[in-house]
């Protein structure tokens, strides 16, 4: 009768078995919740924004007003930043950058939530497959001490099966978490980048400048447009910060 899955596994990896248990749980389930994040925010379509744009109209009171209601029904992080920038539509231009910068590292912090810990794991499971393979060849040596007669292929097994064993869990372990780990990250900052472009195209917009939505917008209407004043955006992968000159 075959034994279990973890009590196989259990054998072969020896006193090591449980951290890299642990290591393995807690990786996918970082990996599940962020992937859960990335496919939410991917189905949910900012067509707000794209209307918005195609409206060309100015920042009117009444405007601003019908955003908000529609925003409101919005669940992703670029229309929850787009509401508090226009509830605080009356302020000084300044005082709304600070606002929404403030916003802008809260989401990073939220977008980044875990991959440290996800990055941790890559780090520790090869040095706990190496720590198995240390524990292997004391293991080896140890029964091979304690023998008189010549070396036979069992001695070795135990301890060089272990050895390899954990060596090989960990790598297994750790592979998939590092990438994961910096592909995530990579989502995090496009992702951050895009909604600091967005909402500085509607802290200009508030200010009067009708035609700031359009501005780093890939369409014919952008060819005819006369220059403006530049926008100064941060794309630093360390801060979110909109900087308007």
């Amino acid at each position: 009768m075959s034994q279990p899955l973890y009590v196989q596994l259990s054998q072969q990896l020896g006193y090591l078995a449980w951290p890299l248990f642990i290591c393995a749980f807690l990786g996918l389930l970082i990996v599940l919740e962020r992937l859960a994040l990335v496919i939410s925010e991917q189905l949910t379509r900012d067509t707000w924004l794209t209307d918005l744009r195609q409206q060309s109209l100015g920042a009117t009171p009444v405007k601003r007003q019908q955003l908000i209601i529609s925003l409101n029904q919005g669940r992703s992080m670029l229309a929850r930043g787009t509401a508090l920038l226009l509830i605080h539509a009356e302020q000084h231009k300044t005082m709304r950058e600070e606002i929404v910068n403030l916003w802008l590292l809260k989401q990073k912090e939220k977008l980044q939530s875990g991959l440290r810990v996800l990055q941790i794991i890559g780090i520790i499971t090869p040095l706990l497959g190496l720590l198995g393979t240390v524990l292997g060849l004391i293991e080896m040596f140890h029964q091979l001490g304690l023998s008189n007669g010549p070396v036979t292929p069992s001695q070795l097994a135990t301890g060089l099966g272990l050895a390899m064993n954990t060596t090989a869990a960990g790598l297994i372990i750790a592979v998939p978490a590092i990438t994961m780990a910096h592909l995530l990250t990579l989502w995090a900052d496009r992702r951050c980048n895009k909604m600091a472009h967005a909402l500085n195209q509607l802290n200009l917009w508030l200010d009067g400048l009708d035609q700031a939505l359009n501005i780093g917008v890939d369409a014919p209407a952008q060819l005819s447009q006369t220059p403006t004043s530049p926008t100064k955006i941060n794309n630093d992968s360390s801060s979110c910060d909109v900087e308007v000159n």
